[in-house]
């Protein structure tokens, strides 16, 4: 156990630290899990916990929930630090673990961090893990399919925590204001407009928006009657971001991303760059940039260069492994390449058109030949009969029809010239030219 310095009471602990929930009515966000009926509150009101692992970025909870059991269960707590414990300690509390539930106690040990342990360390909570001498319950911002051994895995219930809604985050900077822990007993005078812009700024992240609230605070400008005045200013110099500060819900952040799309869109890579950067610059969620990309790969570059969503999909997944500042490289990456790219946006031209004719028929049966005779009923019936395996013939196709009768001879897909989408409608045209010449 770890002495107290005589004077460790002297300093206060960070805003965050005192204002950590104790309950669940004070936990705020991941209501997909902790909402009224929903599964983790269930099992953490119940008592019922089960080995599992929280994986979510940094800041949403995820110590604060081992926390929240440990106050509300009647099993023996222990918090255990990747960071700072090997083997042997991890051996020791196995053994007094093992010795616990020979006397009926549960042992429930949370391990923050867990990806930092390796395969051995990981690989000494299996077997107790097995026999019930221990509930785990991990912590970790690292995709946990590749960090955790798939045995301990396997024996884990993974929970995937979020990052927090602005609406959250601004919500917990509201009681931060008024809780006693907080700045409850003094008089700050703060707009909802700067706490909210502290909610976008803190992108997600809990501890960040408290520790940028306490700073705005501290840097704040003290009147003669003792009250602490928070300015745009203040912000602004705490956070070094005067102008790209932006409502990401907001109008700008629709007109940012617009302007993004359309400059790649006309092939246009360093206006595309230049929007990507105010962007991201603004503390715009990368993810978010990143799905975008990836739509854009399809919907406005499609077949004339299928490899862009090969890109864009890999820029996604740099992103999700790397994050802010380092994937901002990433992005770039992707983003010149959708500007460079030749453009088509003949697939989804195609799709709306086939939705539309979906939407109208949309108790259009499918054709008997093209349904699957699984049953003998089904066969007898005519499910099946006369459909052709492309693959039994020398052409690899068929003149068969696919489409409803009411649709027979219905065209969606119209490929354009642009790139490699030539060489598609070359083709088409060939099998077109082809079935017809059964006719």
């Amino acid at each position: 156990m770890n002495q107290l310095s005589l004077f460790e009471n002297s300093t206060p602990q960070p805003l965050a630290a005192r204002l950590r929930p104790t309950s669940l009515e004070e936990f705020v966000g991941q209501k997909h899990l902790l909402g009224k009926g929903q599964v983790l509150r269930r099992l953490i009101e119940g008592d019922m916990i089960s080995s599992m692992v929280f994986w979510g970025p940094p800041g949403v909870g995820k110590t604060t929930l081992a926390q929240i059991i440990a106050h509300r269960t009647q099993a023996e707590f222990i918090n255990f630090s990747a960071v700072t414990s090997g083997i042997k300690e991890i051996r020791a509390v196995m053994q007094e673990a093992d010795e616990s539930r020979r006397f009926g106690r549960k042992t429930i040990l949370f391990v923050d961090e867990i990806h930092r342990f390796n395969k051995a360390q990981q690989d000494a909570f299996l077997p107790f893990v097995e026999k019930g001498s221990i509930i785990l319950i991990g912590a970790t911002t690292e995709n946990p399919s590749f960090e955790i051994n798939g045995a301990l895995l396997s024996r884990c219930k993974v929970f995937v925590l979020h990052g927090l809604e602005v609406s959250d985050l601004t919500a917990l900077l509201q009681r931060a204001m008024q809780d006693e822990r907080g700045f409850g007993g003094q008089h700050i005078d703060i707009s909802d407009d700067i706490l909210e812009k502290i909610a976008v700024f803190a992108n997600g992240d809990a501890r960040i928006a408290l520790s940028t609230l306490e700073m705005v605070v501290l840097n704040g400008s003290t009147q003669s009657d003792g009250s602490v005045v928070v300015t745009n200013e203040t912000l602004e110099q705490c956070i070094s971001k005067k102008s790209l500060l932006y409502d990401k819900g907001g109008e700008e952040h629709y007109n940012l991303i617009s302007a993004l799309h359309k400059s790649m869109r006309n092939s246009d890579p360093d206006a595309a760059v230049y929007w990507l950067a105010r962007m991201l610059e603004a503390g715009e969620d990368p993810l978010y940039i990143a799905r975008r990309v990836t739509r854009f790969a399809s919907e406005d570059v499609g077949l004339a260069d299928s490899r862009a969503l090969d890109i864009a999909v890999a820029a996604y997944q740099a992103c999700h492994f790397i994050g802010m500042p380092e994937c901002s490289v990433h992005l770039t990456h992707a983003v010149i390449y959708m500007a460079m790219a030749p453009k088509s946006n003949a697939m989804e031209v195609a799709y709306y058109a086939a939705r539309d004719d979906a939407i109208k028929d949309v108790a259009e049966p499918v054709p008997l030949h093209l349904r699957n005779a699984v049953t003998g009923l089904m066969k007898d019936i005519g499910y099946g009969k006369g459909y052709q395996y492309a693959h039994d013939y020398e052409e690899k196709m068929t003149r068969m029809t696919c489409l409803p009768e009411s649709l027979l001879g219905k065209e969606y897909y119209f490929p354009t010239e642009s790139g490699n989408e030539a060489r598609y409608k070359e083709r088409l045209q060939k099998i077109k030219e082809w079935k017809k010449g059964g006719e």
